[in-house]
């Protein structure tokens, strides 16, 4: 009786190497896969991160704007295709109220927002809220997102939403309707869809 033990023949070992690879490379696509879609999923939670950080700091402008009878009865808000500008409240602890311009615009694909020095002095204001409204300005920008595209904005005014840069709404016994809150869409690179916030003027 013959004990020796058989081994393997080389088309077994071809087989079982051949099985082994083709397991090898469906399970690194499958791998590979999966990192690749985590790396996109970051991505596009890092996007949205970015602008629901650029819309929080709208809201918290948006909520100390200033009324009309603080500044002497100027504009306190207007909205132009890719840019919003308004006029906020400064409050500092044991100082008083003081008035800032604020501004944010696109350009080239950067949302960004500057803010002039806070002031109690008018003439002060009306300079730097034509500074703001000019195609330059000394104030230092704040990058909020480097990837957007379009920035939309209407206001609510006279019981409708009005486009950025539509004429103002007249009341009756005469004047202009002064908006009382504002809406801002935002679009990023890339993307079909845009994301949209209203904000509520002087609700802080």
């Amino acid at each position: 009786m013959d004990t020796r033990r058989r081994g393997f023949t080389l088309v077994e070992l071809l087989v079982a190497i051949s099985v082994l690879a083709i397991v090898a490379v469906l399970g690194w696509r499958g791998l590979d896969t999966i990192i690749r879609s985590r790396a996109a999923l970051n991505e596009e939670l890092e996007q949205t991160r970015g602008l629901q950080l650029a819309f929080a700091q709208m809201q918290a402008d948006c909520g100390r704007i200033a009324m009309k009878e603080d500044i002497g009865g100027r504009s306190m808000l207007l909205a132009q295709p890719g840019r919003l500008t308004m006029v906020r409240m400064v409050f500092a602890e044991n100082q008083p109220a003081r008035a800032q311009v604020v501004s944010y615009r696109i350009a080239d694909g950067v949302l960004m927002r500057r803010e002039s020095v806070p002031t109690r002095n008018l003439r002060e204001l009306d300079a730097a809220w034509i500074e703001a409204l000019g195609p330059s300005t000394k104030a230092p920008a704040v990058v909020l997102h480097n990837n957007v595209s379009e920035m939309a904005i209407r206001t609510w005014a006279g019981g409708n939403w009005r486009p950025a840069g539509a004429e103002p709404v007249q009341k009756p016994g005469g004047g202009v309707e002064e908006p009382t809150g504002v809406e801002v869409s935002l679009r990023l690179r890339d993307r079909p869809a845009s994301l949209v916030k209203i904000f509520l003027l002087g609700a802080a």
